[in-house]
């Protein structure tokens, strides 16, 4: 192999509506600066006019005109799962996916997003209380989120769903791995929300193409930390309702900076600067 063809990268996000992402941008840019030539594509299945049903398609193309990897986010997270040859042990405990690495023939999923919401949750809100938190969505950004909540610490977890199955199979799935009791369903919102510590939106509700609140905003109260994993935009009206009130928040952007970090890791086995990465973000 020539040095050209091991400094370069050709990877992409699968996704709906995702023409605002800075993901390709941060790749790129990160790319640059390590001299590596680095080609990031956004795959819109709105754009493209698809649905989940060309997931087979569009991975074996990727194969095909040789991608490096792909990035997955709402709604392919899990639907991608039994497309690939192998899960790296954090995605199949997680049950989602949103990092593919496509090497030697074999399509390989990995979940950064965990990591990400803890680094966030650990520099944007340290110390904040975690007896009690209501989470809104159970997708495969939910799982992640989820994993990684009860990971630093939260004691209970209430988790809401528009789908109840995908609710208790997260559930199961939490109690499982980490103890009985742990996670449970919400059943009543307005009683949860008067009892819990914190609140995490996982849902798309509240995106630039989905307006609005995931729940109403009279359940916030100034006791309340918020969390957000929405990065467009950077303050959602969740959390402009709530820091209105004198919430602690934390938006969506380190998580989105750190996911990206350890994808770009797994797409080119070199290490990322991440203060850089996380200033280039900031000034997009």
């Amino acid at each position: 192999m020539t040095n050209i063809e091991t400094r370069s990268v050709l990877a992409g996000l699968i996704g709906a509506g995702i023409q605002a992402s800075r993901t390709p941008a941060l790749h790129e840019h990160e790319g640059d600066a390590q001299g590596i030539r680095y080609l990031y594509r956004l795959i819109d299945l709105d754009k493209l006019g698809l649905d989940l049903a060309a997931l087979p398609d569009l991975l074996t193309a990727a194969e095909r005109t040789g991608f490096t990897g792909l990035n997955i986010t709402f709604p392919a997270k899990q639907a991608i799962i039994p497309l690939l040859d192998e899960l790296s042990d954090e995605a199949r405990g997680i049950g989602a996916v949103n990092t593919v690495v496509l090497k030697d023939g074999k399509r390989v999923g990995h979940n950064t997003d965990a990591l990400g919401f803890a680094e966030g949750f650990r520099r944007g809100l340290p110390g904040v209380a975690r007896r009690h938190v209501v989470q809104m969505g159970a997708g495969g950004a939910g799982a992640a989120v989820a994993h990684a909540l009860l990971a630093e610490g939260v004691e209970r977890l209430s988790i809401f769903e528009v789908e109840p199955a995908r609710a208790q199979g997260l559930v199961d799935n939490l109690n499982a791995t980490f103890g009985e009791g742990r996670a449970e369903v919400g059943r009543d919102l307005p009683a949860l929300m008067a009892d819990a510590d914190g609140l995490v939106n996982t849902t798309p509700v509240g995106m630039a193409k989905l307006p609005g609140t995931p729940l109403p905003v009279e359940l916030l109260r100034p006791q309340l930390w918020v969390a957000e994993i929405i990065y467009f935009p950077l303050e959602t009206e969740l959390l402009r309702n709530a820091r209105a009130i004198g919430c602690q928040t934390l938006d969506g952007g380190t998580m989105a900076v750190f996911q990206a970090v350890k994808a770009f890791e797994l797409f080119t086995g070199t290490k990322a600067d991440a203060a850089r990465m996380q200033t280039h973000f900031l000034s997009m």
